[in-house]
């Protein structure tokens, strides 16, 4: 029994630790620019995986536990006494730490989002959704009723899926109203949003973004929220750690309630938190979350979460902060002066888009965002495609989203932003896309030459290596298996057949296990790269096709490294 309980993951589950190192590795060995990402620091994690994660506690702490300061919820000695002699409100005994725990968090957020006007003690915190997409549902839940109007950003132009989405619930649930940008400057029009809400007279307003890289102005969504009478929900959840430091508007005192998750630029665990500073919307709220929508809360994300708000009070923090801002706006800058043109001008906020369909490719066809971020992933720059004012669908997005939170906490700075553009820049302008028609209709894809590849994954290295800090796992296995000598290797694969009769002179498919044929190998442009002998092994242990390439001396690396690029 020991053993079950006490081996190290690797002892019991070597495959699985192994796949841990290897995400390790690709974390170190790309430069991540997805805006909603970011390092997790080393106390958040050592809060979550702590022994909290072993203790069921559905139900809430005393509600006058919630209004202590700190420094009283972290009187064990009275807390405890206080536990024996009253009970508390959950369902299960041996939880009177996880009060303590949960209370910490919350009282920990409402410090952080408290405002000169606004104090802790007014502020009623949440910490036990699981999601922001389930906060958001609580919040509406809490708040409305189905079929109530509700008005939020248009999803293409920057909105999020539960913000009323058709394809989400909430769409489902509500009528929705989008509002968007406006198409000359491309900023929210405020009139526009008061002209939709006097005509639709929504229940609820929403402002919140997943792309759109500009601050909101609270005050002017609050004067529209009064006009027709409708709640304000503030979803700051790509924004909270910029909020907490004042880099971002802080919207209590503005919204009717706030939501945002705990992972994005606050640096905590995967979770959500939600606040209002209305006592009978915290109780709804409240309600809405247990036994509403969930059951046992997470106990140790309460754990991670009150570590990552003691963080962020910090003045390292405030700095992270203000550097990742200030990154985002170097890398605006830099790309716009590649040449690159972004969605909505620019940013002041984390995140920026670049616009696709501005790029004038080398054919003439318009490049897809997910085929541009397929490339960009090739050379290790990890990014997202995003719809932009204009796109139809989410599978026609012609937008690159990047953000800067990641490479930030990594050290990166003004230069590094500069050169980050440079790739990207060099990459997207000599990707050539193309469409052809596959079984399911027109597929996009693209190529980029090899010298391309290569020098952007060159430069991207090198840009690396001036912040990895400690050793990481050796790379997981290649579908190229290299030999003794360089100019003998196995390639195999479900569609290795394909590639090498796509790629040669020769005719593969044919081959039988033993067969080999004589083979001729061109670059795009026509030139030889190496002839070689192509011979057919047998198929490996999951029935794939594996080919033993063998090319003349000194010709081995230059065609591996070109049959791994296609």
């Amino acid at each position: 029994m020991n053993g079950l309980l006490r081996s190290a993951l690797a002892e019991v589950d070597r495959a699985l630790a192994e796949l841990i190192r290897a995400e390790e590795r690709r974390q170190v060995e790309k430069i991540i620019l997805i805006p909603s990402e970011s390092l997790t620091p080393k106390a958040v994690r050592e809060a979550l995986g702590s022994v909290f994660t072993s203790i069921y506690a559905e139900g809430y702490p005393r509600e006058e536990d919630l209004r202590l300061p700190e420094e009283r919820i972290l009187d064990l000695a009275e807390r405890l006494a206080y536990n024996r002699r009253y009970a508390d409100r959950r369902f299960y005994k041996g939880t009177e730490l996880v009060d303590v725990v949960e209370a910490l968090a919350c009282r920990r957020a409402a410090e952080c989002f408290a405002t000169d006007e606004v104090s802790p003690d007014e502020i009623y915190v949440n910490v036990q959704a699981l999601s922001g997409a389930a906060a958001n549902m609580a919040i509406y839940d809490a708040l409305l009723s189905p079929g109530d109007t509700i008005m939020a950003m248009e999803l293409s132009q920057g909105g999020h899926l539960s913000h009323g989405s058709p394809f989400h619930q909430s769409g489902r649930r509500f009528r929705v109203i989008s509002y968007g940008v406006d198409p000359r400057t491309e900023r929210l029009d405020y009139d526009h949003i008061m002209d939709l809400a006097v005509k639709h007279r929504p229940r609820m307003i929403i402002a919140g973004y997943t792309s759109y890289p500009w601050a909101p102005d609270w005050a002017a969504f609050r004067e529209i929220a009064d006009k027709v009478g409708a709640y304000l929900m503030a979803d700051i959840a790509h924004t909270a750690g910029m909020a907490i430091a004042g880099v971002y508007p802080n919207p209590i005192g503005y919204a009717d309630v706030v939501m945002f998750t705990t992972h994005k630029t606050l640096c905590g665990p995967r979770g959500a938190v939600i606040m209002t500073t209305d006592p009978d919307i915290a109780k709804l709220i409240e309600l809405a979350v247990f036994p509403g929508a969930q059951g046992g809360p997470h106990v140790n994300k309460f754990a991670a979460i009150a570590a990552a708000f003691a963080l962020a009070r910090t003045p390292e923090f405030q700095k992270l902060q203000r550097k990742i801002v200030e990154n985002a706006q170097y890398l605006a800058y830099a790309l716009q002066k590649e040449g690159l043109k972004l969605a909505y001008g620019g940013t002041d906020t984390h995140l920026l888009v670049i616009d696709l369909r501005a790029i004038k490719t080398r054919n003439g066809e318009t490049m897809m965002g997910e085929i541009a971020a397929r490339i960009l992933d090739l050379v290790g720059l990890v990014t997202n495609k995003n719809t932009i004012p204009g796109d139809t669908s989410a599978a026609d997005a012609h937008g690159i989203r990047m953000g800067t939170p990641w490479v930030t906490e990594r050290g990166m700075g003004k230069e590094e932003m500069e050169e980050i553009a440079r790739i990207t820049a060099m990459v997207l302008r000599e990707i050539r896309p193309f469409t052809y028609i596959g079984v399911t209709g027109p597929l996009s894809r693209g190529t980029l030459p090899l010298r391309v590849l290569e020098e952007a994954r060159a430069r991207t290295r090198e840009l690396l290596s001036r912040f990895i800090e400690e050793p990481v796992a050796p790379p997981p296995a290649s579908r190229v298996t290299r030999h003794a000598s360089p100019e003998v290797f196995v390639l195999r694969g479900r569609r290795s057949v394909y590639l090498l009769h796509e790629a040669g002179t020769a005719d593969v498919l044919s081959l039988a296990p033993g067969e080999g044929v004589r083979y001729l190998f061109f670059d795009g442009a026509g030139n030889l790269i190496s002839e070689g002998v192509v011979a057919r092994l047998p198929d490996g242990p999951y029935g794939e096709a594996m080919y033993l390439v063998a090319a003349p001396e000194g010709k081995g690396v230059e065609l591996r490294k070109w049959l791994s690029a296609l």
